[in-house]
């Protein structure tokens, strides 16, 4: 089982509940929450603030897909 992280150890990563983190984007998209389909995929990002999500539970980007 992948380790789980606080929010604030993230540089790039995603939350299970939709939540993904760029800190390599533009300011725009670097905390998104995004709508999760039935079939699994991640659909229309909408910029949120880094205090509406999640602080534990994190996954870090390991690069592969």
């Amino acid at each position: 089982m992948e380790k789980k992280f606080k929010a604030t150890d993230i540089q790039i990563g995603f939350h299970p509940d939709g939540y993904r983190i760029d800190k390599t984007a533009s300011p725009m998209d670097f905390y998104t929450k995004w709508q999760i389909t039935p079939e699994g995929k991640w659909i229309n990002p909408k910029p949120t603030c880094f205090d509406s999500m999640p602080q534990e539970g994190w996954y870090k980007e390991t690069g592969n897909p």
